[in-house]
């Protein structure tokens, strides 16, 4: 079985997006990795970078790196920042795209640090392999994302709520945030976790196929929101169709609480990854406004 059969209509649409067009008979090809110059590297599917607009994120005054979290009797990684010597700190979880944490997501943690939180990013995909090793996107999402189950993703994060409650952080006060894949988890999780404060999707998915592993989407999901989820799209997204984001705000609007104090901004001219930094994808107006209105929106819903 070749990559493309393995692939379900939702992963080809989001491959797709990824590479910014379609893909190719054999397949779309990053083989190269870079690791040195950028501290826990960037994945070899994530290539080529974009030097010249990666923000590094000094850890001046933080408390950084590695630790393990047990989840269920599994020793899950995390990469965790947050400022040094201080404890009773408001936590957010901080969910990658398909290529795993890497040293972008790893700066979005020393982003939200530096604004005074615990964040929080495991690596959701180690018991279905090691994404950061693939050089091939479709590959990866055929031979680990696809086989990630949703159930799973959602245990791990509650480990994660536990494990910073006993480690400086204030589970009253908890918030998400996932860029791509990690957006649609953000709307699954809001769906989940009652202590939830806030969530901010960046362009995740909203509707799909159902399948054993990932039964349902946020669209079906939006009687069960628990929390606001602020939703950072893309217009020129060619993985996420402005309908359905359309039909997601219709669905928000006739909903609970909590799906009626959900909002969305939409950039007119952003496409997918427009906060990827490191990617040619990065649109850096876009990229700022909306991580100004993730900041607010934490604090206009009591996390910060």
């Amino acid at each position: 079985m070749t990559w493309r059969h393995a692939l379900n209509n939702n992963l080809i649409e989001d491959t797709q997006a990824l590479l910014g067009g379609h893909i190719g008979a054999n397949g779309p090809s990053r083989r190269v990795a870079l690791k040195a110059a950028f501290g826990v590297g960037y994945a070899a599917a994530a290539l080529p970078i974009m030097a010249q607009s990666a923000i590094k994120t000094p850890s001046t005054g933080l408390v950084t790196g590695e630790v393990t979290i047990e989840v269920n009797g599994f020793k899950m990684p995390v990469y965790r920042s947050a400022p040094a010597g201080k404890t009773g700190l408001p936590v957010v979880l901080v969910i990658s795209e398909i290529f795993g944490v890497h040293e972008y997501i790893a700066d979005v943690t020393r982003r939200l640090a530096q604004a005074g939180y615990l964040a929080i990013a495991p690596e959701l995909f180690v018991r279905q392999g090691d994404a950061s090793s693939y050089g091939e996107i479709a590959k990866l999402q055929a031979e680990v994302i696809s086989k990630v189950p949703d159930a799973q993703v959602m245990t791990d994060l509650d480990g994660c709520v536990a494990w910073a409650a006993a480690n400086g952080g204030d589970a009253n006060k908890l918030a998400i945030t996932g860029f791509c894949w990690g957006g649609r988890i953000t709307w699954l999780y809001a769906a989940h976790q009652p202590k939830l404060k806030a969530g901010v999707a960046w362009y995740g998915r909203l509707v799909g196929n159902a399948t054993a592993q990932t039964p349902s989407h946020p669209l079906a999901l939006v009687g069960n929101l628990k929390a606001p989820v602020l939703g950072l799209y893309g217009a020129a997204d060619t993985g996420i169709p402005l309908d359905t984001v359309d039909k997601m705000k219709a669905s928000l609007a006739g909903g609970p609480a909590m799906a009626k104090a959900s909002e969305f901004v939409v950039y007119p001219d952003a496409p997918h990854a427009f906060h990827a930094d490191y990617r040619p994808s990065f649109r850096k107006e876009a990229a700022e406004d909306g991580w100004q209105r993730l900041l607010a929106w934490l604090k206009r819903h009591g996390v910060a």
